[in-house]
């Protein structure tokens, strides 16, 4: 199980987050730097400890309407072999563990072998800023990975009312800056 440390870490996720989203494919804003808090998240431990595993909510309060991003992140101590460029969100010093590469967990084998797991049921979310302490608000509706089958990543969120649906999908919550808390899909199974 992954231990959260009450510490620094410098530059922070926030921080790291605030200059890298404007640069994806997929970030909704204007282009003017975005006024990120967290909103939400959980975490997943990588079975052989060498890996953090954070899914994270971020809200982009920049614009007439927020805006909640999924973002998983991969820690590691060392940089990740093989990885694209664009893979890197950073690296950040951390109080405890020290230099810390902060990736994109959608280029991480690690967080999405963590993340096929889960829904498959093999894997228990935990939550994101406690030790060893399952999250039950994390819900799979399936599982349903199946061979031949893809993992997409929801990265820009969308409150939902539904839970019930096609079996393969992660749920979770988030709050918006107005404290307004609400549900959406995370993550879907796909056929490739």
């Amino acid at each position: 199980m992954a231990s959260i440390h009450r510490t620094t870490m410098t530059p922070t996720k926030l921080e790291l987050l605030s200059g890298w989203l404007p640069e994806q494919s997929w970030y909704a804003g204007s282009g003017e730097t975005p006024d990120l808090v967290k909103a939400g998240g959980f975490r997943l431990d990588d079975p052989e400890g060498e890996v953090g595993i954070e899914f994270m909510v971020v809200a982009d309060a920049s614009g007439r309407e927020p805006v909640a991003y999924l973002v998983p992140l991969g820690y590691r101590g060392a940089a990740l072999e093989g990885a694209p460029d664009e893979a890197l969100i950073g690296t950040s010093e951390h109080g405890v563990l020290g230099t810390r590469w902060i990736y994109d967990g959608a280029h991480d084998p690690v967080v999405l072998a963590q993340l096929r797991a889960l829904l498959r049921g093999e894997a228990k979310p935990q939550q994101q800023s406690v030790s060893d302490t399952p999250d039950p608000t994390v819900i799979v509706h399936g599982p349903g990975v199946a061979e031949g089958s893809d993992v997409r990543l929801n990265r820009v969120l969308r409150a939902s009312e539904a839970e019930a649906g096609a079996p393969g999908r992660l749920v979770a919550g988030w709050t918006w800056p107005d404290g307004t808390a609400v549900r959406g899909e995370m993550a879907v199974v796909a056929p490739r």
